[in-house]
């Protein structure tokens, strides 16, 4: 009130006055009056985090001196106190007396500092024109808001032309005089949004057209989506768009002690708030999240993978000592399998197997045992074994006692003939590497040492002898009389982490027994006539002993066993005579140890008065039994052409010389030539047969036996063309110089043919 008393003074010492004069005066009282009564509501507010202010008039210190056109009767900037005794810079304009107004007001440069967009708040008093008398026509309620985009911070002047107009403002409420009366505030509060993205900065001006108008505060602003933090992804401040519908994109980075799930991204909508989260970020092994951070597992705690879950207490048997762990360290004497995750307790290998005991059957052995006392808190417990034949000084009870023959129940004490021994901590003694053996000691037996070797791969185990589920195995295809020890290990998914090594096996020791030879394999035939077959056959692949003697067992095919006769022989081979001619009969051989007699072979089947080739036995090949036949039918071929060229040996010059003619006389017809004419029958085989390297030829077994050569089955395998099986026959040793002869003709005649129905050479 102290500011309007100079004008209330000096309107009372006037007299007369225009009405323009008392017009200006009221302007001046009426808005004067109604700023101050406002002031104390109009004071600077809070902003909204994500609004970066570029100007606000209520901040300004001092005069704002913003340019005014005209620089006189237009804006006029009053300084008004609030209830602080802070100054308020405000401009103001009533001008409604007069038609035509055009007072322009124009800010400061305004750096926008990164803005696209800028946002303008003005906050003003408008007065009602109908509260006014006389006003009608030139007293408006609205003003014009307008920008420039410029480089320059400097403009001297009000470049009107240069002004975009951003929109027309007006009231929402309009103040009378009753209202200055009442002390009423009715201050309006409007905002602009400007996009200004080709300059450093931007100017505003208002234009007034007739308005009594105050404008108590100017802000110019623009937003931001503030820092932010989401899913452990940090989102820095982002300026909005240039445009209303804009969102800008932005990618977060990880938290400290985090990492990536799926690529962090927001998108900074135009009102400043962050929207459609995308992906993320986990706390890293050994840290949860608290609060939008990753903090360390305490002590006792640990987390073992990056994920969203809380840190866990260390599993059984374990601890962790520090912060931050991903992984608890197992209790002395207990371990954790490289197949084992972090979250499962610590464990122990198992304890030896117990009460192991053996039973012999000849030259087989039954293994049979219980699981281990202490299984190490796992449910993995395999079994494997180790097989040994051990040499020793002694192979009697010391008290000279008969032991039990077949079955065996582990003691402290070697005992043969059958007994096994265990030793629940297994081969405990100190070793002595002796080659490929091991010199073992073994405390509480009559023996000081045994040299013991691995049994080999010829023994079966059955099921298995590695990774056994089953506390019972079959041993089998052992030696006859021979000292064995088996060892029994239980393993676990710890046991080779651990380093456990002997303490955890049980051993057994035995001796098999005498055990009867395996069967023969193959019976072959050396030899055939009318009345007898000659037969030879391998030694058993396990004879178990010293083989006393062989068994054959034959008869007739058609008899089918119901009449059989034996022949017993200390060799390998047999003449079986007797027989009837063209009578296919079945042979049976089997060998005699010590222990009794072995099994009989398969049944083989030769025939007599013929060449001889198995019909039906075990292993023979379709094929080879095809090339037989065929080679049986090339010698009876090649005897009748034998017996024809033999009669034509005299007629040699003219025969020869008569073929030469036909030769040039009838091209394209094949003409046989007798290989007899030929003095040098080696002259007579390379004209007509093609020589072969012997690399590419492979003899496999003999099929049939002829009068002067033997006929192999093998494969072939010329350069550049598959393999094929072939029929070879064979000079025997000890050859006279007819039958060679006589062998070259036979080829000779045979390289001659080319017919379908006759074997090629």
């Amino acid at each position: 009130m102290e500011a309007l008393q100079p004008a209330r003074r000096a309107n009372r010492g006037r007299v007369r006055t225009t009405a323009h004069m008392a017009a200006n005066w009221w302007r001046t009282v009426s808005t004067s009056i109604w700023i101050i009564s406002l002031v104390s509501s109009a004071r600077t507010r809070n902003y909204s985090p994500n609004e970066v202010t570029l100007l606000d008039t209520r901040t300004v210190p001092g005069e704002l001196k913003w340019a005014a056109s005209p620089s006189e009767g237009g804006w006029e900037e009053v300084s008004i106190m609030d209830e602080k005794n802070i100054p308020i810079r405000t401009y103001q304009v009533c001008n409604v007396l007069e038609p035509n107004q055009n007072n322009w007001l124009r800010t400061d440069w305004i750096p926008r500092s990164g803005a696209q967009r800028v946002y303008v708040e003005v906050k003003f008093t408008l007065r009602d024109c109908n509260s006014l008398p006389g006003v009608t026509g030139t007293c408006k309620e609205t003003f014009n808001l307008y920008y420039h985009e410029s480089n320059e911070d400097r403009e001297s002047y009000i470049k009107e032309s240069s002004f975009i107009k951003v929109d027309t403002v007006a009231a929402d409420e309009s103040f009378t005089q009753v209202d200055v009366g009442d002390r009423i505030m009715k201050l309006n509060t409007e905002v602009r949004d400007v996009k200004v993205t080709t300059r450093k900065g931007f100017y505003l001006a208002f234009q007034d057209v007739g308005a009594c108008i105050a404008l108590v505060s100017v802000r110019v602003f623009y937003k931001t989506c503030p820092l932010t933090v989401r899913n452990l992804a940090t989102f820095p401040d982002t300026v909005t768009g240039a445009d209303t519908s804009s969102l800008v994109e932005v990618r977060g980075s990880c938290v400290n002690q985090s990492e990536e799930r799926e690529e962090p991204k927001m998108y900074c909508g135009a009102d400043g708030e962050w929207l459609v989260p995308i992906g993320g970020c986990l706390c890293k092994p050994g840290y949860e999240e608290k609060s939008g951070t990753c903090k360390a597992c305490s002590a006792g705690f640990y987390k073992a993978k990056a994920s969203d879950a809380e840190c866990s207490k260390c599993p059984l048997h374990s601890h962790s000592l520090r912060d931050g762990a991903n992984v608890c360290d197992c209790h002395t004497g207990f371990f954790r399998g490289d197949a084992d995750p972090p979250s499962m307790a610590c464990t122990q290998p198992p304890s030896a197997p117990q009460q192991l005991i053996s039973v012999v059957n000849e030259t087989s052995v039954v293994l049979e045992w219980a699981p281990p006392r202490r299984l190490g808190g796992r449910s993995d417990t395999s079994y494997s074994l180790e097989c040994l034949i051990c040499q020793s000084g002694s192979h009697a009870p010391a008290d000279g006692r008969a032991a039990p023959r077949n079955r065996t129940v582990s003691q402290p004490q070697l005992q043969h003939g059958g007994v096994g021994m265990q030793s629940d901590q297994g081969i405990v003694g100190p070793e002595v590497q002796l080659g490929r053996g091991v010199l073992q000691s073994w405390p509480g037996s009559d023996i000081s040492s045994q040299l013991c070797l691995p049994c080999g791969s010829d023994v079966l185990f059955s099921p298995d002898q590695t990774g056994l589920q089953t506390t019972r195995v079959v041993v089998s295809k052992l030696r006859a009389h021979t000292h064995y020890t088996f060892i029994v290990h239980s393993r676990n998914g710890v046991s080779q982490v651990s380093g456990a090594g002997a303490s955890q096996s049980a051993s057994v020791s035995v001796t098999t027994n005498q055990a009867a030879p395996s069967p023969v394999s193959t019976i072959q035939v050396t030899d055939v006539t009318r009345h007898s077959l000659s037969l030879s056959w391998q030694q058993p692949e396990r004879p178990n002993g010293v083989i006393l003697e062989y068994e054959v067992k034959f008869y007739e095919k058609d008899q089918r066993e119901r009449s059989y006769r034996i022949m017993r022989t200390f060799l390998r081979s047999v003449d079986v005579t007797s027989l009837n001619p063209l009578t296919v009969y079945v042979f049976h051989v089997r060998a005699r140890t010590a222990a009794g007699y072995g099994d009989y072979s398969t049944p083989f089947e030769f025939s007599t008065n013929s060449d001889p080739f198995p019909l039906i036995g075990e292993g023979v090949n379709s094929a080879f039994l095809l090339l037989s036949i065929s080679a049986v039918g090339i010698l009876l071929l090649i005897s009748a052409a034998v017996f024809i060229i033999s009669r034509r040996r005299s007629k040699y010059s003219k025969t020869k010389q008569d073929s030469e003619e036909e030769k040039h006389l009838n091209p394209g017809v094949k003409i046989y030539v007798d290989p007899f004419t030929y003095e040098d029958p080696d002259q007579a085989i390379h004209e007509f047969a093609k020589e072969i390297d012997v690399s590419s030829i492979h003899i496999e077994k003999v099929i049939g036996i002829g009068e002067f050569g033997e006929v192999c089955s093998g494969r072939l395998r010329m350069q550049g063309k598959r393999e094929i099986y072939v029929a070879i026959k064979s000079l025997k040793a000890g050859y006279s110089d007819k039958q060679r002869r006589d062998f070259l003709s036979e080829a000779s005649i045979m390289g001659q043919f080319d017919h379908p129905n006759i074997i090629r050479l």
